[in-house]
């Protein structure tokens, strides 16, 4: 290789580099208007979002409204399946009036096997529901249920295309360490402490804490 043609090579890889960081420049999260300190923030789920496999005042809504010094409405309900949570919701944000809705559904819908392509479509209209009241949404991804944990891949395909904030690894590496789970499908006290924490962590770097 000659000097002209190893100039032009060390050339084109300096272009690919900065175009490669640019990219990466332009490609933030998702940013969140700043809560104010008489904010408050729902937490919308199931059993995950209630706290079940957890003591009183030990799930992670509770654990966040002490870390966030903000007040969190628990609004979960065991068992509830995403259809059922999206004719709730409407008379839980009328009731509340939240300025931030933690958005952490559909569990229950891939335990049962339902159409995965309607509980997204739930859930957008959740979201939907909660934008139009003026309420900011963050998205808590659920996992997958099997052998190998890993939020199922809905989450990530709706945060994008709402640009919403997503933290899509807490639960799943919480109900991958025995030590951190009630049951199958439950943290415990630690392991939704380790919930807390992740999107306390979430709404800072959003710009809402």
């Amino acid at each position: 290789m000659n000097g002209s043609s190893f100039l032009e090579m060390t050339h084109r890889v300096l272009i690919l580099l900065l175009t490669t960081f640019m990219l990466v420049g332009c490609s933030r999260a998702p940013e969140l208007p700043r809560l104010p300190s008489d904010a408050v923030i729902l937490a919308f789920g199931d059993s995950l979002t209630r706290g079940t496999g957890a003591g009183s005042g030990e799930g992670f809504a509770e654990v966040l409204a002490v870390l966030g010094g903000r007040e969190v409405v628990n609004a979960g309900v065991p068992g509830e399946e995403s259809d059922a949570g999206l004719a709730r919701l409407p008379r839980i944000l009328d009731v509340v009036q939240p300025d931030l809705v933690i958005l952490g559904h559909g569990g229950n819908d891939m335990l049962r096997r339902r159409d995965l392509e309607q509980t997204k479509a739930n859930l957008r209209q959740m979201v939907m529901f909660a934008r139009d009241r003026g309420a900011s949404v963050v998205l808590l991804g659920i996992p997958k249920p099997g052998l190998f944990l890993g939020t199922h891949p809905l989450y990530r395909e709706l945060a994008d295309d709402l640009e919403i904030p997503l933290e899509d690894k807490v639960l799943a590496d919480v109900l991958a360490d025995r030590d951190l789970k009630a049951d199958q499908i439950h943290p415990n006290a630690a392991g939704y402490r380790q919930v807390a924490e992740a999107v306390h962590r979430l709404l800072k770097d959003a710009g809402a804490l």
